[in-house]
């Protein structure tokens, strides 16, 4: 298979996932009750973050080069989470704590935000992994400060999308082309990336 046709067998893939994401990010907008700034400075940034994850795992398989089997390993993994999550939502039909709506549980930002960040870390190790969970860590949060979800309906997110990505993704066996680093420079702390073409 030439590289043509592997970069736009990924651009397609990639093209699917952010149509899911966006379909995912609108069935669970609309606010009810006013945000405080801090409240709304959290949603924002969950916001941006479930975007910016997926983005960023797809991303990773550029990075690599590991041609079509990571994206199509994301692509499944974040097919299969939003399927769950919306499927969940639907039967269940719990009321969120702000009263807007009943598609509580599960977190449809925390499982999105968790299946990126296990498929970064199963595909290529913990040393990428630990700082996506964070972020997805941070995205679950913030689904709770504004009063979007309860902890109940996070962690029910954060265990599907992980599920999902353990479920999906194999580890990748070729040589790793991006370092990160860290330490700290005039007592101050500092990540690098090294990247070796």
């Amino acid at each position: 298979m030439d590289n043509n046709t592997i970069l736009q067998n990924s651009m397609s893939g990639f093209r699917a996932v952010a149509a899911l994401i966006f379909l995912s990010a609108s069935l669970t907008y609309g606010q009810m009750e006013p945000l405080t700034s801090s409240q709304n400075a959290q949603k924002t940034a969950g916001d941006i973050l479930l975007f910016t994850l997926p983005a960023m795992a797809m991303g990773s398989t550029f990075i690599w080069q590991d041609g079509q089997k990571g994206t199509y390993q994301f692509s499944k993994t974040l097919t299969a989470t939003l399927a769950v999550t919306y499927g969940l939502k639907l039967a269940i039909n719990k009321e969120r704590p702000n009263k807007e709506n009943n598609y509580s549980f599960p977190s449809g930002h925390t499982s999105v935000a968790f299946a990126s960040a296990a498929f970064v870390q199963k595909r290529y190790g913990w040393e990428y992994g630990i700082p996506a969970y964070l972020l997805a860590g941070y995205v679950g949060y913030t689904r709770i400060e504004a009063n979007k979800h309860d902890g109940v309906d996070v962690v029910a997110g954060a265990a599907i999308g992980i599920g999902m990505g353990y479920l999906f993704t194999k580890r990748y066996e070729g040589q790793k082309k991006l370092r990160i680093s860290s330490g700290f420079m005039e007592n101050t702390p500092t990540i690098g990336l090294t990247y070796k073409f």
